[in-house]
């Protein structure tokens, strides 16, 4: 299809189309004559457009929104097989263009050019490209994450030709930001936007838990954590860096014109019809600020205990503690070990019409409906310690603590278990038994530890094998007896496996994240043990005594079912 002018193209908010393609998704048994109403209001009260909708909505995925608007303009649908294995005219054609348009030249004759794009009802991009390169442009349809993909791997190279050459840099960089009213411009503008936004939503397709950009003496390094490992995915051009740092500021509502001190905010976002919130922290650096987003997707976590990697057991026994109508359960672990994960979904488990639950949290990471939460704000006053004792006069059955950071937060949080409350908290601890040994050490009184505490659950986070790749690895009698002397495993019993690396697995060989446990119960004999001073090791041999498995049991059982490697246990719990 040659260029065309914008009269000739459909209108996707024309009520001609909409029908048209509710009727296309209907006949492919996509959506149903409900979710097409449904998607309708919402595209009256909106005004956005009604395929855009219903991506929004989750009601229709990326890959069956380009089948459908390929059958309704009668245009070819393409996937990677399709595209070239070398950019096509790179010294012509500027990266933010194809990133901004989501669009890819796949096929150039000399006469006519093929762009494979995920809009095809964009009609200015195809005639901006069609002016620049003074030929015919012709469309197909392809899902988006399949042209970023490729638009990456074929003209990704930041120091390409063209590829930030609007990016100012140096002593013009500087005037820039100095212009507050240019660095709103800037950050409002549609380039700067969509690409913020492609950086949020590949981290969300990605599985990504943070998203850091960090400036360098002559560059903007993008980094994305994925199963806790750090990747370089961006290298900008450092003029980016204002524009960039004021749109994510400019999205969390804070003040762009302060880059001397920390700033931290929240963005409401939505990727691929999913709800997605992001924590945002900025921190001035050598260079420029440097940003942090975490991400928070609840879609993507199972608040579940077994989905979590909790063993059967341990399930079953942790939640025997959370039924207990008072006492402190505490999960201790250093940060990044998943601890608010499990509190959330123990307060999911606890969470019904006959209970009041009251958080108290630094920040707030999850909102869940039926519980109270308090987000700390210790410039105004209300830390741990005063949000909780206005908390017990609430009349609360649960109470749940961010974080034990001082004697007075531990103090109330001991009488309120004490009187009628259970309290769920986390701990900075390396193991379940120094947890005690740390809240004594707090000044909280023997006595009223041994009194007061329920159970300690402490918890690190191992990566698992990518399940597409693992290979069987050999098992060797020398090293399950060095691993666990006098155990008098079977060997036949045991599955280890090893990463070897796939696309699935961006070629790590692990996929995703689970939990490995120990939970402390306060038995008579630890009481007693506690009530003594005894040393951590003497606590935890009579935890074990009493039936709890250590983290490095744990890890080494999931090892040996072929879960994680050995590797990553002795990472976590860092026996040698």
């Amino acid at each position: 299809m040659a260029t065309a002018t914008k009269a000739s193209w459909p209108d996707p908010r024309g009520q001609s189309f909409v029908d048209d393609l509710a009727r296309i998704l209907i006949a492919r048994g996509i959506i149903d004559e409900v979710s097409a109403q449904r998607a309708r209001r919402a595209q009256a009260r909106s005004g956005e457009r009604f395929d855009l909708v219903l991506t929004r909505l989750g009601l229709v995925n990326e890959l069956a929104m380009a089948g459908a608007l390929a059958e309704l303009l009668a245009l070819p649908l393409v996937s990677a097989t399709d595209f070239p294995d070398t950019a096509l005219l790179p010294d012509a054609l500027r990266l933010p263009f194809l990133r901004g348009n989501s669009i890819l030249p796949i096929r150039d004759d000399g006469a006519t050019m093929t762009v494979a794009m995920s809009d095809p009802l964009n009609a200015d991009a195809v005639n901006s490209l069609a002016f620049l390169l003074k030929r015919p442009i012709q469309r197909a349809v392809a899902s988006a994450s399949e042209i970023e993909k490729a638009i990456e791997r074929l003209y990704g190279d930041a120091s390409g030709p063209g590829a930030q050459a609007a990016a100012p840099s140096g002593a013009g960089l500087d005037a820039i930001e100095d212009d507050i009213e240019r660095l709103q411009d800037i950050a409002s503008e549609a380039p700067v936007i969509r690409l913020v936004h492609q950086l949020i939503t590949k981290a969300v397709e990605a599985g990504a838990s943070d998203i850091h950009i960090e400036p360098a003496e002559d560059t903007l390094r993008v980094r994305y954590r994925i199963d806790g490992a750090l990747y370089t995915v961006e290298s900008l051009a450092l003029g980016m860096r204002a524009a960039i740092t004021s749109r994510v500021k400019i999205m969390a509502r804070l003040d762009i014109a302060e880059r001397r001190l920390p700033q931290d905010g929240r963005i409401k976002s939505v990727v691929r019809g999913r709800d997605v919130d992001l924590r945002v922290s900025t921190m001035p650096t050598l260079h420029g600020e440097s940003v942090v987003l975490r991400i928070l997707d609840r879609s993507s976590v199972k608040l579940e205990f077994p989905a979590l990697g909790f063993e059967p057991p341990t399930a079953a026994a942790f939640s025997q503690v959370l039924a207990q109508p008072n006492g402190i359960v505490l999960v201790t672990g250093p940060t990044g070990s998943g601890k608010t994960t499990t509190l959330y979904t123990a307060l999911g488990s606890l969470n019904h019409a006959e209970s009041k639950i009251c958080t108290v949290e630094d920040p707030i990471e999850y909102q869940f409906a039926g519980i109270n939460q308090i987000q700390v704000q210790p410039k105004i006053g209300l830390t741990f310690a005063s949000a909780l004792r206005s908390i017990l006069r609430q009349d609360p059955d649960v109470v749940m603590i961010g974080e034990i950071r001082d004697l007075e937060t531990a103090q109330i949080a001991v009488q309120a278990s004490l009187t009628g409350h259970l309290v769920l908290s986390t701990v900075h601890t390396n193991s379940a038994a120094a947890t005690i040994s740390r809240l004594l050490d707090m000044g909280i009184e023997d006595y009223l530890l041994g009194s007061s505490l329920t159970a300690v659950l402490a918890q690190r986070l191992v990566r698992q094998l990518c399940q597409r790749c693992a290979q069987p690895a050999e098992v060797s009698p020398l090293l399950i007896e060095r691993l666990l002397p006098n155990s008098g495993l079977d060997i036949a019993t045991i599955t280890l496996k090893r990463p070897t690396g796939c696309e699935a697995c961006r070629q790590t060989g692990y996929a995703g994240r689970i939990a490995i446990t120990e939970l402390l119960a306060m038995t008579q004999e630890v009481r007693e043990l506690v009530l003594a001073r005894s040393s951590d090791h003497a606590i935890e041999q009579a935890a074990v005594k009493a039936g709890m498995t250590t983290l490095y049991r744990d890890g080494l059982g999931k090892a040996f079912r072929g879960e994680t490697t050995i590797e990553e246990v002795l990472r976590a719990t860092r026996v040698t």
